[in-house]
C-alpha cells in the first residue's frame, strides 16, 4: 500500500493503483516464515532439548501448547484486525512471537519452555490469520494466486529446510539458538510493516465511537477450544478416552460451547458472528476445510512412520518421502486460477479433492514392502491434487466479502482446518493404536510374549531390531504396514466428508464489490448484480448476515466461480 492505494465503497476497502510495494510482499512472507519454520525447526532438536532441560513425560506439549495457543486465537484476531485494522494486529502478532522466542531460549526447566512456547502460539496465531489477510487485500482476485502460492511456497521451503537446519544448530551450536534466530527475521519484517505498509483511517459509524471489543465473546472461545484440544491432544496418551479427566474435559468444552453461543448472539460485535456459518459459501468452506485438516493428519503423522518402520529408511529419507508433497502443493496452487477461471472455484475444489481421495484409496494398494518411491510418488500426486482444493476456496471465501468482514472469514477457515487436524489426531490415532493392538493380540503364540505393546514401542522396537528375530521383525513390519493402510483408508473417508461439504455450497461463489480491482480495469458501478446461484438479486446480506447475492455482490470474477 503505502501511497499505491485509495479508498474505494463506504467500508473503507482499498483498491490496489499499482502492485503492491515489494517490502511489504517480502514483509508478508517473513511473517510466515516465522510461523512455518518454528515447529520443524524445532522438531529434530527435541533430544537436545530433555537432555538439558529433562521433562521427556511432558514434551509433547512443546507442540501441543503451541498449537492450543495459535487455534484458539485465531477467530480473536480475524475480528480485531476487521476492527482496528490488520497493520496493529500484525505488528503485535510478531512482537508477542518474538517475545515468547527469547524467552525460549532462556527457559530454565520444561516447563517454563513450555509456557514460552504458548506466548509464541498467542503470535502465531495473528501472523497466520493476518498474513492470508492481508494478501487478500493487496490483490485482486485474479491476482491472489500468486501471492497465496508464494507464501505456500515458504510453507514448503520450511517444511524441508526446518528439520535440517533444527538439527544442525542443536548438534553444532545450542538448542536454545533454535528460538534466537526467529529475532533478527521477525525484526526485519516488523521494520518492513512499520515503515512500508500503511492503511486508511477507517471510517467509523458514530463519528468519534471507539470500537467495542467482545472480550467476554473472547475468554469463552479460549476456555471452550482450550478445554476441547486438551481433551483431544491428551486423549488416549496421558489418560484413557473414558477415564475422568477425559470426561471432565469434554464436559467442560460442551458448557463453554454452549455459553459462547450465548454470549455470542447477546454481543453487538461478536467474535464469531453468525453470519459466518448463515452464509452457504463460508459455512461449506469451512467444513471442508475441516475436513482437509482431518485427512491431512495421515501423510503428516503416519507415514514417516510407515517409512521408517516398514521401508526401513533414514529419517531423513522418510522426511523426502513426505515433502515431496510440500513442493508440489505450492505449484499445484500457483497453477489453479487456470483451472477454476474455466470451471469455477467448485469445480475445481471437487476436483482437486476427488482426486486426493482416490489417492488416499490407493496407499493401501502398495505392495509390502515395497519401494521408497511408490509412497513419494503418491504425495507428489497428492499436494497437487489439494492445491487445486485448499487455495481456489480460500481465494473463493475472500473474495466473497469485503474489507470489514474478511479478517474473520479468512479466521474461520483456518480456525476449521486446525480444529480438524485436532480431531483426525485423535481419532486416527485412536483408529491406529486400535489396528496394532488388534494385529499384536492375534500374533502367533510363539512370538506374543516379546512383541511390544503398543504403536510408539513397535517403532522403537523396529528401529532396533537387533533384539528380535526376523521372523517377529517380518510380523511388526506387516502389522505397522495394516495400521497405516487403516489410517488412509480413514483419510479417504475424510476427503469423502470434503466432498459432501462442498455439494452444500453454491454453484457458483458470490464476488464482492469491495474486493480490490487493478487501476486498469472498468469499474463498475451498477447496483444490481447476480446472487452466488447465477439470479439476479437485489440485495446483499440480509439483517440477519445471510446471502442474498445483489448490490454488494458482483459476477465479474472468474467464470462460474
Amino acid at each position: 500500500m503505502s501511497g499505491s492505494t485509495r479508498r474505494t465503497g463506504d467500508s473503507g476497502t482499498l483498491r490496489a493503483a499499482g502492485p503492491p510495494p515489494r517490502p511489504v510482499v517480502a514483509a508478508l512472507m517473513l511473517g510466515m516464515a516465522l510461523a512455518a519454520l518454528d515447529s520443524t525447526i524445532l522438531a529434530t532438536a527435541v533430544p537436545q532439548i530433555v537432555g538439558d532441560l529433562g521433562g521427556f513425560a511432558v514434551f509433547s506439549w512443546l507442540f501441543s501448547g503451541y498449537l492450543l495457543a495459535v487455534t484458539v486465537t485465531l477467530p480473536v484476531y480475524g475480528k480485531l484486525s476487521d476492527t482496528f485494522g490488520r497493520k496493529p494486529i500484525l505488528i503485535t502478532g510478531i512482537v508477542l512471537f518474538l517475545a515468547g522466542s527469547l524467552a525460549c531460549a532462556g527457559a530454565w526447566d520444561m516447563g517454563s519452555l513450555i509456557a514460552f512456547r504458548v506466548v509464541q502460539g498467542l503470535g502465531g496465531g495473528a501472523l497466520q490469520g493476518t498474513v492470508q489477510t492481508i494478501a487478500a487485500d493487496l490483490y485482486p482476485m485474479k491476482e491472489r494466486p500468486k501471492i497465496q502460492a508464494r507464501i505456500s511456497s515458504v510453507w514448503a521451503t520450511c517444511a524441508v529446510a526446518g528439520p535440517a537446519l533444527g538439527g544442525l544448530l542443536a548438534t553444532w551450536a545450542d538448542w536454545r539458538w533454535i528460538f534466537l534466530i526467529n529475532l533478527p527475521v521477525g525484526g526485519l519484517a516488523l521494520w518492513l510493516i512499520g515503515r512500508h505498509f500503511t492503511e486508511p483511517q477507517r471510517e467509523r459509524p458514530v463519528p468519534g465511537a471507539r470500537p467495542r471489543v467482545d472480550w467476554p465473546g473472547a475468554l469463552a472461545i479460549f476456555a471452550c477450544g482450550g478445554l476441547l484440544l486438551t481433551a483431544l491432544v491428551q486423549g488416549g496418551v496421558a489418560w484413557a478416552w473414558l477415564s475422568t479427566p477425559s470426561l471432565l474435559l469434554l464436559a467442560g468444552s460442551a458448557g463453554c460451547a454452549a455459553l459462547t453461543v450465548l454470549i455470542e448472539r447477546r454481543a453487538a460485535e461478536p467474535i464469531i458472528p453468525g453470519w459466518v456459518w448463515r452464509r452457504r459459501t463460508i459455512s461449506a468452506v469451512n467444513l471442508a476445510l475441516g475436513a482437509l485438516g482431518l485427512l491431512m493428519v495421515a501423510p503428516t503423522v503416519f507415514l514417516p512412520t510407515y517409512a521408517q518402520s516398514v521401508l526401513g529408511l533414514s529419517p531423513t529419507a522418510a522426511g523426502f518421502v513426505l515433502s515431496v508433497m510440500t513442493l508440489s502443493w505450492p505449484v499445484s496452487a500457483a497453477l489453479s486460477s487456470h483451472v477454476y477461471n474455466r470451471v469455477g472455484i467448485r469445480t475445481c475444489a471437487l476436483l482437486g479433492m476427488g482426486g486426493a481421495g482416490l489417492v488416499l484409496l490407493a496407499f493401501p494398494l502398495l505392495p509390502y514392502p515395497g519401494a521408497a518411491w511408490q509412497p513419494a510418488l503418491l504425495m507428489l500426486a497428492l499436494g497437487a491434487a489439494l492445491g487445486l482444493f485448499q487455495l481456489p476456496l480460500i481465494i473463493g471465501v475472500q473474495s466473497s466479502v469485503g474489507y470489514t468482514e474478511r479478517g474473520t472469514a479468512t479466521a474461520s477457515v483456518l480456525f476449521c482446518r486446525q480444529v480438524g487436524q485436532s480431531v483426525g489426531a485423535a481419532l486416527f490415532g485412536a483408529l491406529a493404536n486400535a489396528t496394532l493392538n488388534d494385529r499384536l493380540a492375534h500374533a502367533p503364540s510363539d512370538l506374543r510374549p516379546g512383541l511390544p505393546g503398543d504403536l510408539d514401542a513397535v517403532s522403537h522396537a523396529l528401529a532396533h531390531a537387533g533384539g528380535l528375530t526376523a521372523r517377529a521383525t517380518d510380523y511388526l513390519r506387516r502389522a505397522v504396514d495394516t495400521t497405516v493402510d487403516h489410517v488412509y483408508a480413514g483419510a479417504a473417508a475424510a476427503a469423502g466428508l470434503a466432498l459432501l461439504a462442498l455439494l452444500l455450497a453454491p454453484r457458483r461463489f458470490p464476488v464482492h464489490t469491495d474486493t480490490p480491482v487493478p487501476t486498469d480495469a472498468p469499474v463498475r458501478t451498477e447496483t444490481a448484480a447476480h446472487a452466488e446461484t447465477g439470479g439476479a438479486g437485489s440485495g446483499g446480506t440480509d439483517s440477519s448476515g445471510a446471502d442474498t447475492g445483489g448490490a454488494d455482490r458482483r459476477e465479474d470474477g472468474p467464470r462460474g466461480a
